[in-house]
Formats: C-alpha cells, structure tokens, sequence
C-alpha cells in the first residue's frame, strides 16, 4: 500500500473529514500537523504550492486537499491510488 502523507489542523474541517475517509479505508497515514508551526506550514506550501490545510499525499502523488480526495472516491481512483506499492 502506499504511503500516505496529510498535513493538517487539529481545527480544520475539512482534515476531519479527509482523515475520515482514509481511516474508513483502514489507510494508516502520518499526519504532520502545522498548528503553531510556521517552518512546517512553509515547507508544506513549499511543496504542495498551496497553503490551505489538508495537503494529501498519496505515495509521490500530490493529490491536494480534502475535496480532491473525496473527487477521487467518487471517480472510483482512490483504491488504485492507494493501492500502489510503497
């Protein structure tokens, strides 16, 4: 399975909801939280190239926040995205 990366806010939303999703998947991911964090928060914009909270990544694929994720399950994409080996 391949490795999933979720920047997030302990706050926001919309985190909750992507995190859901992936636990509802049985995906266990590394969370990096950017709350208090300005290094953090800058090098995951620096890397997505946005700077709203969730950025996913699923194994070297950056698939965005959480409505790009829940686009994915609804495209049927997000099993084989998760599927790829590590």
């Amino acid at each position: 399975m391949a490795a999933v990366v979720i920047y997030s806010s302990d706050w926001c939303p919309y985190c909750i909801r992507a995190k859901q999703l992936l636990a509802s998947k049985g995906v266990i991911y590394e969370e990096i939280r950017v709350d208090g964090q300005p290094q953090v928060r800058a090098e995951m914009t620096r890397k997505a190239g946005r700077t709203s909270v969730p950025q996913i990544w699923i194994g070297d694929t950056h698939v965005g926040g959480c409505d790009d994720l829940y686009a994915l399950e609804r495209a049927g994409k997000l099993d084989a995205l998760l599927q790829r080996p590590a």
